[in-house]
């Protein structure tokens, strides 16, 4: 088996390994707001679930040139942000979310997504998601490079309220099949939901 020290490798070297090799990862798309009002949208695969007591997320957002992001900024002034769930139904405006628009441009209107008001929110969501959650900052933390100048923003987001197309909820559950989400893969690859297959939890 081939050994490899990531201390010896690039950044791009280790970005390479770690998004080739932990796949599929799940795509959220996140809304925020400007302190000018402008609606920022952008695609994230370092996205995960923390806790489901109280039901918690986490985004991490990598910086640019040292600089964070709108997300980032967005979200650590305003405090709230919105997380969808990528799926096939709108992949092709998902992707066009990462375009590098400068901030005073809005993505969701250069993807031709439609805006929705959020319920306990002030940052509005995208219609065409078919699961979205809204989300209100707990913990924003800065890590990797150097105290100075880290790498990324670890955004902790609490929900604060569900919305989900009705068709794919039913007894509790989310029917994956009909949600048909979409996972990252590395590079510009992306995948649907494949062949699935259950394992009973030992006791």
């Amino acid at each position: 088996m081939l050994s490899i020290n990531p201390s010896e490798l690039g950044e791009r070297e280790n970005y390479k390994f770690l998004t080739g090799s932990i796949i599929p990862r799940p795509v959220a798309i996140v809304t925020s707001l400007s302190e000018e009002g402008i609606l920022n949208a952008a695609p994230f695969s370092y996205f995960n679930v923390v806790s489901s007591n109280p039901p918690l997320i986490s985004i991490s957002v990598q910086r640019k040139n040292g600089q964070m992001k709108d997300t980032s900024r967005n979200v650590i002034t305003r405090g709230e942000f919105v997380v969808h769930i990528s799926d096939e139904t709108y992949s092709k405006k998902m992707n066009i979310t990462a375009k590098n628009l400068p901030s005073n441009e809005s993505e969701v209107e250069d993807a031709g997504l439609t805006p929705i008001e959020s319920l306990k929110i002030n940052v509005p969501g995208i219609k065409e998601a078919r699961v979205r959650m809204e989300c209100v900052l707990e913990r924003a933390i800065s890590l990797g490079g150097n105290e100075e100048s880290p790498s990324c923003e670890l955004l902790i987001g609490k929900i604060v309220q569900y919305h989900i197309q009705e068709d794919l909820y039913a007894f509790g559950r989310i029917d994956a099949l009909k949600l048909k989400p979409l996972s990252r893969l590395a590079g510009n690859f992306y995948a649907k939901l494949g062949d699935t297959f259950e394992l009973e939890r030992p006791q």
